[in-house]
């Protein structure tokens, strides 16, 4: 049998590598430059409720700039009750504009996903979203819920939803429902939703949660659409939603930084996972 490199023979995982994570995860606030005792409040907040909302993390200027790009590029409704039939996506976002990657790569966004999934873990989807007026709730859903594996469990993704209009209840702010990423199997008919609790937050803000939390996009009751934008990350053995090895040409990964080319896909897990000819992939794009 070959020797893992991760596990003893009896199933527990080896010292050198929970060293390895625990020094990974508490140099997380270092390593993008934000302060320590903030990350570790926030995550004690997610980790008790399952999200934690971060409010005016980027200006609202940026945010008028980040929809005048993205509006022109929502031209069709969604297909089908979950993405919305008064709903507008874009999807292959960074084929088509690069205008979303400071949400992407936000220095308190990686502190947390580096406290919350493994080294190199890696975008799952990102979108650019205009919920409609008239539009309904999304629903109900935990945005890992396709990995067939039965819960209560450890998240193997982990969310951002950013304002670039205001979130407002009225408009559809997205719903949460605190500490549910605890729960077990629920069918969703049995959520009671008047339990659920609207991310009212202004532009520029953002609402980081666990993949296991169950929430939805709200109704829209104003005369406005309400312009959104998200990023799922997952773990880097994990499979992303979106095939970003097709989704994305090389050209436009070059025009990115490091830290979202590997989220793309140019990175490994050690030792095996994500190679390229036995090697890095990320020489590819040098």
């Amino acid at each position: 049998m070959t020797e893992s490199h991760f596990i003893n023979a009896d199933g527990t995982v080896k010292e050198e590598i929970l060293v390895e994570q625990q020094a990974w995860e508490s140099g997380s606030a270092d390593r993008h430059g934000v302060d320590p005792e903030q990350v570790d409040a926030l995550m004690a907040e997610v980790q008790a409720k399952g999200y934690v909302v971060l409010p005016n993390i980027l200006p609202a200027d940026l945010m008028r700039s980040v929809k005048a790009e993205v509006l022109p590029l929502m031209e069709h409704d969604g297909r089908n009750e979950f993405e919305g039939h008064r709903t507008r996506r874009i999807y292959s976002v960074i084929e088509k504009t690069l205008a979303l990657n400071p949400m992407l790569e936000h220095p308190l966004i990686l502190a947390l996903l580096d406290r919350t999934l493994l080294p190199n873990y890696l975008l799952s989807q990102l979108q650019a979203i205009s919920v409609m007026p008239g539009e309904v709730m999304q629903p109900l859903h935990h945005d890992d819920g396709f990995y067939p594996i039965a819960r209560p469990r450890p998240p193997y993704s982990a969310a951002t939803i950013w304002a670039i209009d205001d979130f407002t209840e009225e408009n559809g702010a997205t719903m949460v429902y605190p500490e549910s990423h605890l729960w077990g199997d629920v069918p969703p008919a049995e959520i009671d939703v008047d339990k659920m609790v609207p991310a009212v937050m202004p532009s520029g803000s953002a609402v980081f949660f666990l993949g296991t939390l169950w929430h939805s996009a709200g109704a829209n009751h104003t005369d406005n659409a309400r312009v959104a934008a998200t990023a799922q990350y997952c773990e880097p053995w994990a499979r992303q939603q979106e095939n970003y090895s097709l989704a994305i040409s090389r050209e436009r990964a070059k025009l990115c930084s490091e830290t979202v080319q590997r989220m793309l896909g140019y990175s490994m897990l050690f030792p095996f996972i994500g190679f390229v000819n036995g090697r890095d992939p990320l020489r590819l794009l040098k």
